[in-house]
């Protein structure tokens, strides 16, 4: 092992207190990030010191004796507590990604769907924070189309359809059309507004009478020829069926949040049921492909509660349920639940009774996950893994980040990163920038830079892809090294016939790069085009973006060409929503909003 002397020094003189440690090799690279109650006793657990030797114990898995062979460093950080320790710990594994450590991706923020009663025409709203009134109704959580249930009920039901509805003191147009009632004039009073909102509650909580509704729309639709508006009824229907809050759970009531990994052969899986009185409200999963043992099983399950509960929450649960193993610090992590949360929660680990049955479902759906993953996935898992031999990278990569900028002439110059995960594009981590730069190398290292600064909120991928050559590569490695992120990076660009990009369709030819290699891939080679398919979407995402800025931007050109004040303009966007709405407008209907802001003033 290398800087033996060096090593031998920190084992001796290390703390007995608090802290977290970190273990690095030769290269300075991060291997691995740990809390322990005593520095000393827990690091000292790893290696076995005979004659100025240093070795591995021989109780540590194969995995964890090749790194400690390959630890040279060890830093630590001193902590006032244990619960201090794993707070930082769980942050610096998120943000810098060390090799050995359990990396959880899902820093997801699950929405609720709320409606206010204290309010005498309320709205149904979406929040992703618990809302500070004790007359808020949530519900919720929902994993997924909690944006098609919402704008499902305001296409079935009478309700004020925006904020600015309620201020306004004249009815518009969802009022002719028969989607808002008007409270704008008095035409329906808060009573009878309640049972609309009465029969907003019922849909949301029996789904199926909703779809029966929007089945007879999108028939309607159908019938009269109109199959895009049916189309998109369809599509809402899909979205709100796959909804798995019609299932009831008769063996026990409640409110639980479960969490289970279950290990498969090529990977793992988290899975979380959601129950809220006895109902299963919805459930989620993702893929985990680190290795999952007994040594690291604590630490994924504490990472994957406090990833989900890092702020107040609505809808909490009255007990987390996980299987039965030894969790350490499971006191230290309800203490910080509590303070996160202002609410006591107990981690309960079941071993026999309905709550195990709980955690029995939940493994079931676990591995039924693993199973279709592992029949769905094979050929695309097999490119990532030539991906990783041709590119000569350290882990296959399952999670891509794609980087790419747009700008015309220097003018509204913007970024755009898409992700790549779990083979497939997850647009809700789509990303995009703003930036200043004036050419494209100071505005890739400017959305990089912003990139990294949130790796701790969105944790960092396997892999960076970069639209650009050298140049890109090693700026995109430098940022990373800044902050000692283990992301690798590799570059893609069209090849240059004296100095100009070839784009000739039918004779496209990439460029491949890492740091050290470049390669030149035949057209049909399979590795080739998943590389060009990434590059091809955030090159849509990205000049998406910049075609939408420069839109925008002319229109509020030409309505600023009409001598409006800042304000004036405020208070029409408020009530038209966007620019264009604005554009849209009449003058007649424009002085009336500017008017009746003047009397009101008065």
């Amino acid at each position: 092992m290398n800087n033996t002397y060096d090593l031998l020094t920190h084992l001796r003189s290390l703390p007995n207190t608090s802290g977290i440690y970190q273990y690095f090799d030769s290269y300075g690279n991060l291997l691995y990030v740990g809390k322990a109650k005593n520095l000393k006793n827990r690091i000292k657990s790893y290696f076995c010191v005979q004659d100025n030797i240093i070795t591995p114990k021989t109780n540590l898995s194969p995995r964890i004796a090749l790194m400690v062979s390959q630890i040279a460093q060890i830093h630590t950080l001193l902590t006032q507590n244990e619960q201090d320790a794993l707070i930082l710990e769980n942050s610096l594994i998120k943000s810098l990604k060390p090799k050995y450590n359990i990396l959880l991706r899902d820093d997801k923020t699950y929405p609720y769907i709320y409606i206010d009663k204290t309010q005498p025409f309320p709205r149904f709203e979406i929040t992703r924070i618990a809302l500070k009134d004790h007359q808020i109704q949530y519900f919720g959580p929902f994993t997924n189309g909690a944006r098609d249930l919402l704008e499902s009920l305001y296409e079935t039901l009478p309700l004020v359809q925006k904020k600015s509805c309620i201020k306004s003191k004249k009815s518009c147009m969802f009022y002719q059309i028969g989607k808002c009632p008007a409270p704008c004039e008095g035409k329906i009073s808060p009573k009878d507004y309640a049972k609309t909102i009465e029969e907003g509650i019922n849909l949301i909580e029996n789904k199926k009478n909703l779809l029966t509704i929007l089945e007879q729309k999108m028939q309607f639709y159908s019938d009269h020829l109109h199959f895009e508006e049916a189309a998109k009824i369809r599509d809402k229907m899909n979205k709100i069926a796959s909804m798995q809050n019609e299932s009831v759970i008769d063996m026990i009531a409640g409110n639980f949040d479960v969490f289970v990994i279950e290990k498969g052969q090529d990977h793992s899986v988290l899975m979380k049921l959601f129950i809220r009185h006895g109902r299963v409200v919805s459930s989620d999963f993702s893929l985990l492909h680190q290795d999952i043992e007994s040594h690291n099983l604590s630490q994924a399950y504490t990472q994957a509660i406090l990833s989900h509960y890092k702020t107040q929450m609505p809808l909490l649960p009255d007990m987390i349920l996980i299987p039965y193993f030894t969790l350490e610090s499971k006191a230290e992590l309800e203490a910080i639940l509590q303070t996160n949360l202002q609410s006591k929660i107990k981690i309960c680990q079941p071993q026999k009774g309905k709550k195990k049955d709980l955690i029995a479902l939940c493994s079931q759906n676990a591995q039924e996950i693993l199973r279709l993953q592992s029949k769905e996935n094979d050929e695309n898992y097999s490119i990532l893994h030539s991906l990783k031999e041709l590119l000569s990278l350290h882990n296959t990569p399952y999670h891509i980040e794609v980087f790419d900028t747009s700008h015309h002439s220097g003018e509204h110059s913007v970024g755009g990163m898409i992700t790549y995960e779990n083979n497939t594009f997850v647009s809700s981590k789509y990303r995009r920038y703003q930036l200043q730069g004036d050419d494209e190398y100071t505005q890739m290292r400017e959305m990089l830079t912003r990139r990294v600064q949130s790796f701790e909120t969105l944790p960092p991928p396997d892999l960076w892809v970069i639209d650009g050559g050298q140049a890109q590569i090693q700026l995109a490695l430098t940022i990373l090294q800044s902050i000692g992120a283990n992301v690798e990076v590799i570059g893609i660009s069209k090849m240059k016939i004296n100095g100009v990009a070839n784009r000739a369709k039918g004779n496209v030819q990439d460029i491949i790069r890492n740091k050290n290699q470049t390669f030149k891939l035949k057209p049909n080679d399979k590795r080739l085009q998943f590389l060009q398919k990434l590059r091809d979407e955030v090159h849509r995402y990205a000049i998406t973006y910049h075609r939408y800025k420069k839109r925008k931007n002319i229109q509020k050109i030409q309505i600023m060409d009409k001598n409006y004040s800042p304000s004036q303009i405020k208070r029409l966007l408020n009530y038209f929503g966007s620019y264009e709405r604005i554009k849209e407008a009449n003058d007649e209907q424009i002085a009336q909003i500017l008017r009746s802001k003047k009397l009101h003033e008065r």
